[in-house]
């Protein structure tokens, strides 16, 4: 059984996430959209994804006890905690690959450019995925998040 989008009338199994043709969530989406201390839920989620308000907000009412701000905050700190480690990684890595004449140079600079703009990718869509007012998750820091932001 099949059935079809809306928005552009592409064909797709019942248990289908996303359409096929435009790329809209098939399920609906409960988008954040009050307010919460004196900024819009869906501002305050943004910020979060910066590290030094993601830490205030965990600490300051009444936006720890908001569960959209709360799960962008600890998403944010969980992200930057992959940060940190893919960067010690890189830099081991990168530390042997030093010794290799002139490739192991190139290659480690081709590698934590590589590395930094997919960070800075993913860090821009959360952003943008705030302001949307979505409560979008990575794959283990979201689930650690959400564990953290209990529903109720």
């Amino acid at each position: 059984m099949s059935i079809s989008c809306l928005h552009c009338a592409a064909e797709m199994p019942d248990a289908a996430a996303y359409c096929p043709g435009c790329g809209r969530a098939m399920q609906p989406v409960e988008r954040a959209q009050g307010m919460v201390g004196i900024l819009p839920e869906t501002l305050a989620g943004a910020l979060a994804y910066f590290f030094l308000p993601a830490i205030a907000f965990l600490l300051i009412e009444p936006y720890k006890k908001n569960r959209f701000v709360r799960f962008h905050s600890f998403q944010c700190l969980g992200f930057f905690l992959v940060g940190v480690v893919v960067v010690a990684t890189l830099r081991v890595l990168g530390f042997f690959l030093f010794f290799v004449p002139v490739i192991g140079h190139a290659l480690v600079w081709l590698v934590s450019m590589v590395v930094a703009l997919a960070f800075f990718m993913v860090w821009v869509v959360l952003i943008v995925k705030a302001l949307q007012g979505e409560m979008f998750k990575l794959p283990l820091v979201g689930e650690f998040a959400e564990q953290q932001t209990p529903a109720g």
